[in-house]
Formats: C-alpha cells, structure tokens, sequence
C-alpha cells in the first residue's frame, strides 16, 4: 500500500482518557503507559494539556523527554499562554506536536464563547501561526465540529491550513453523529476544502451513541487518515474511540478499507491490561479484541467449527493481539529456567534478582493451586515485582468472620526490620484488616472503590483486588493478588500506602 493508504494513530489515553472520572495516573504511570504506546507503534501520543496544571505540565514534559520513536503532542486552546506551555513543555521531544482546538458549532459560540464567527475564525488563524512558529506539526481541531454549520467549517479548515495546519481534525465532541452521517461529512470536507490535499484528515469520536469505532471506520473509508483513539476507549463520559477496536478492524477487513496502520498488534492486549490495572477500569468480558471471553468458545457447534476449521469461527487470532489465552504452562516440578523462558515468551524479561523473587512466588502459588495459568504468571509479575518499594510489608494475617460472629482479623506488618501486631474488627474482614492497617500504620485512609475479579477460572482460581483510595488527600489506585481474597485486600491497600508514603 502507498503512503497515502497509510492511517495514523494518535492515542489520547493520557490526556483524554485520563478525563474519565476516576482515571487520574500519576508521572510515573503515564510514563509506563507512554513506553506501552512506543511499543505498541503509535505514531501520536496525545500526553496531557500542559497549560491545565504543574502537574499536567511536567508529565508532558517527561513523555516528551523519554519517547523517541512516537510524535509527542499537547494539547493547548486558542490563546498564547496555553499554546506556550504547550510549547515549553514539548522543548525536548524528537517529533512535538501542538494541538490547538477551538469550538465553531452555533450553540458553542453563542453559550460558551458569545462570540461571531469572524472573531472565532481570526482566533483559529492566529493561534495556529502563532503555533507554527514554534514547531512545524500543528494540528487545529474545530471543537463539536459535527454540529458545525458545514459552510463554516469548511471556511475555517482552508484558513487553518492556510495559516500552516498540517493536520485538520474533525471531532464528534458530544457523540452525537452517526456513521453515514459522519462519514458523508469526511467526503463533504475534501470536496469543498480547496486546500484539503496540504493537510491530513483526522477523527476524534466520543461514544455517547455507542458508534464512536464505527464514525471513524466511516471516516477511514471516506479519505481520513488520522484516528484519535484511547486504548480500551476509555474517555469522558462514555469514552472515545477503542483504539484496539479501530486497529484490528482496519487490518482484518484490509479488503474494504483498503488502508493499513502501523500498530504492532502484538502488544494490544498487554497494554490493555496496563491500561486497565492503572486506571482501575476492568476491561468487560464481551469487551471486542481484549475482552477475556474474546476468544473463548463455549458453543459445542462453535468447539466443533473451531477443531475442524479456526477460521470457521475466528476472524482474528487470539496471538494476534497477544492475548495468551488460558494454556497449562507451569507446575509445581517447574524449575526456574522453565519459569524464566516462559516469562519471556510472554514479553516479559526481569533482571535475575526479580525473576527470584517471581519464582519464589510462582512456587508458592504452584503449591497452592493445582493448575498455574499465563495470567496467573502475569498477575505475579505486576503484583510482586513492579510494586513500588514498600515501606511496609505484610508478614501475615489470620481472621475470623461468619454470619453470626463479629469479623476480626489479626495482622503482623513488618517495616525496616521490625514488627507490628495488631487485632482489629469490622464489619466485614476487608474492614477489620483495614482498620488494623490505619492503626499500625497511622495513617488513615478512606477507601473510594473496591473491586476483585478472578484472575483465571476455578474454585483456586488467583483472586485480583484492584482498590482506590484517599490517603492523605491524595487519591491513588492500587492492586493485590493472592488466592485469599483477604489477603488480596491487605495487599492492594498496603501498596497504595506505600505508594503515597514514597
């Protein structure tokens, strides 16, 4: 396929995706998700709006400083101030990238800026030139683009990419459009856009309607060459565009589209659960590409079709995506060079001191459970090895609940060589054994949202906590995976106070 057949994908999981109620991540973790998106291939990485905070501001910075493969943008309104910290904090990036937005539907420019369209269109030219002269790849987003007088708008894209746009994206910023709609309105731009061949078409869907992945694929069949897009389609409201979902469909219906994208599509499902474990969203089971009954086949028709044919009933492979499924890998005779090639395998390689401290693990784990799975090797690796440093550790914990006792869990935390007891009751054994933490600890910490899902399938299946928590006024989420689930909890709740103690 030519250049021109090629669709760029800009990832905005750091900085629209993180407007997802709840989804704040901290530098260190908006990092990880950055090397995650390099891997991955994304040719934009959307890190934050530098202009909105100190914090913002740094974490673009240090997505900027550290990613070398990937364009590094951010995001700025039509003014100088936000269009120079934008710039500021994008100095050190190999590839930046300012992304300038400005609202041009009618109830935007009578409710929210109460200014005509001439003032808003001398707005969008100043601020790209003024953009221009800092870096060379400016974007210019016309905000609720599709509820935009189409005249308008287009007088606004041809004077954008006048002013020096080289990328001109048409956002659905409410989810209101549907897909003969939008994709009518992508046709509708390059045919009455003189200028339109001087810049690319990009797409930036909300999915409000549920229709966010099916706008862009019409806008991808109708010239754009640009999809704005979150993994997992995390997002504001009902999230943006599931990056995984637009890709895959891209390539398994090549026939159709007739373009291709740059993602190596092997790393999809591993950033989906990174994703996923920073954010604290679970990924549905039904969820398309990284779902975990997305490649699963329950029907004794489809088992059939499956043995017989893979093609009968699959259109994508599960090793496509990099999703391991569900194999025997290991046992309790496992030794550590086995352990370690199948790390390997999936993707994971640790220096030696930490692949020990996974075996030690797995090794209890193998004890424990009859069967040890690919996620189970997964869950050890991020619950084990790529914790922070803890300042206080869990040595052990006894408790005691039913339907007419009151819970009560003991607990034994060691910190800097010493230990500390304490017992504790609750009404439930996750609040006695938090309890006893707050008060060996002494901070006291308020628990903002609880969940646990198994990490495979099976009565010994290895249980995984995933909490979210105020502790000295800051908000962070953690994680803790044991076959006890109480355990479990002490773990998540141990790590997000060693989080904020650090």
């Amino acid at each position: 396929m030519s250049k021109s057949d090629k669709v760029l994908i800009f990832d905005t999981t750091l900085r629209d995706g993180e407007q997802a109620p709840g989804a704040s991540m901290n530098q260190d973790e908006k990092l990880e998700i950055a090397f995650a998106l390099e891997r991955l291939g994304v040719d934009i990485i959307e890190a934050g709006f530098p202009v909105i905070s100190d914090g913002d501001f740094a974490s673009v910075k240090n997505v900027a400083r550290n990613i070398k493969n990937s364009s590094v943008c951010g995001l700025a309104r039509s003014i100088k101030k936000d269009i120079d910290a934008a710039h500021e904090a994008l100095k050190v990036a190999k590839r930046p990238r300012i992304h300038v937005f400005l609202a041009t539907s009618k109830i935007h420019l009578e409710h929210k800026l109460k200014k005509t369209e001439d003032e808003i269109l001398k707005m969008a030219v100043d601020a790209v030139k003024y953009a221009r002269d800092r870096v060379e790849d400016v974007e210019f987003s016309p905000e609720d683009a599709s509820r935009s007088e189409k005249k308008f708008l287009y007088q606004i894209l041809e004077s954008v990419i006048d002013a020096g746009a080289t990328t001109v994206n048409i956002p659905d910023t409410v989810g209101y459009s549907v897909p003969a709609e939008y994709g009518q309105l992508i046709l509708d731009i390059k045919n009455n856009v003189p200028n339109i061949n001087k810049a690319i078409i990009s797409v930036h869907c909300h999915d409000d309607l549920g229709v966010a992945v099916a706008n862009s694929l019409a806008a991808v069949k109708n010239g754009a060459r640009q999809v704005e897009c979150t993994v997992n389609g995390i997002g504001e409201r009902a999230g943006n565009a599931s990056m995984e979902e637009v890709v895959m469909a891209i390539r398994t219906r090549s026939d159709f589209y007739g373009c291709s994208t740059g993602i190596n599509t092997k790393e999809i499902y591993k950033t989906s659960r990174l994703v996923s474990k920073l954010t604290g969203f679970v990924v549905p089971p039904n969820k398309a590409i990284v779902g975990a009954n997305a490649f699963r086949h329950e029907s004794g028709i489809h088992q059939d079709g499956i043995l017989k044919e893979r093609s009968t009933y699959e259109i994508i492979r599960g090793e496509d995506v990099g999703f391991t499924g569900t194999g025997l890998v290991l046992g309790k005779h496992s030794g550590r060079h086995a352990f370690k090639v199948r790390l390997k395998s999936l993707g994971m390689e640790l220096p030696d001191d930490q692949v020990d401290k996974a075996f030690e693990r797995f090794k209890a784990l193998a004890d424990k459970k009859k069967d040890v799975f690919d996620e189970d090797l997964i869950a050890i690796i991020e619950d084990e090895v790529k914790t922070v440093k803890p300042t206080w550790t869990l040595v052990d914990l006894i408790t005691k609940s039913g339907m007419n006792v009151t819970p009560e869990v003991k607990l034994i935390l060691e910190s800097n060589g010493k230990t500390y007891e304490k017992v504790s009751s609750g009404d439930g054994p996750v609040e006695a054994c938090y309890r006893a933490i707050d008060s060996i600890v002494n901070v006291k910490g308020e628990l903002l949202d609880y969940s646990i899902q198994s990490v495979t399938r099976g009565k010994d299946a290895l249980g995984e906590v995933t909490i979210k928590a105020k502790i000295q006024d800051k908000i962070v989420i953690s994680h803790g995976a044991s076959t006890d689930i109480i355990v479990a909890s002490a773990k998540a709740y141990l790590n997000a106070i060693n989080k904020i103690l650090i």
